[in-house]
């Protein structure tokens, strides 16, 4: 039960890190990660919130599962629906950064703590959220890693930047960052789970001759 609670704590303390993370690189205005300028640009182009945006692509990348017969568990459901109300809470309250030293310490604060989200999230074996489920679903019908994510996020950040998303440096220094930040941070915040107790073989008793 405690590592239970264990688990559920730290997938709902990575989303809503995940959340301030996203809301400090949009307010860097110095270039989203690849699905935030896709997010972004949907907002300046329709109207809704980020965090709405966010939520509804998330509910919508869990629709695609369904063909490629993936599962999603409870931490997969509560990133579709809890990132972007956090992501909208911090944009909301964070006070915006006036001059360029403020700017990049949100956005250097915000691609570590994505990082360190990442590793809380996932770590916590509750399951993937839907981007990430949705990669792992068409790399498990045997195709590239490598080549579906870089596919992926070049699809949506190419159409978020014709949207009006914002790119820039922070993209870059994301698209750098993000893929050694978990490396790191996965398996370090990963959450084993108790090796399942076997009863010892009874010894046998000497058969007399």
């Amino acid at each position: 039960m405690a590592l239970l609670v264990r688990r559920v704590v730290q997938l709902y303390a990575g989303l809503a890190l995940y959340g301030l993370a996203i809301a400090l690189q949009v307010s860097s205005s110095l270039g989203n990660d690849p699905w935030d300028v896709f997010h972004q640009g949907l907002t300046r182009r329709f109207g809704l919130s980020i965090g709405t945006w966010i939520l509804i692509v998330g509910v919508l990348a869990m629709l695609l599962w369904i063909p490629l017969r993936q599962r999603p568990g409870v931490g997969t459901i509560s990133n579709a629906l809890l990132v972007g109300v956090f992501a909208d809470v911090f944009l909301a309250v964070l006070p915006h950064p006036e001059g360029l030293p403020l700017r990049w310490t949100y956005l250097v604060v915000a691609i570590l703590a994505g990082g360190f989200a990442t590793g809380l999230y996932i770590g916590a074996g509750l399951g993937p959220g839907p981007r990430d489920g949705l990669m792992t679903g068409l790399v498990a019908r045997g195709h590239s890693i490598r080549v579906v994510r870089t596919g992926i996020e070049l699809s949506v950040l190419s159409v978020g930047w014709l949207l009006g998303g914002t790119i820039g440096v922070g993209t870059l220094l994301y698209a750098v960052a993000i893929g050694p930040l978990s490396h790191v941070f996965i398996p370090a915040l990963a959450i084993k789970r108790p090796a399942p107790v076997t009863e010892p073989e009874p010894e046998l008793e000497p058969v007399a001759s």
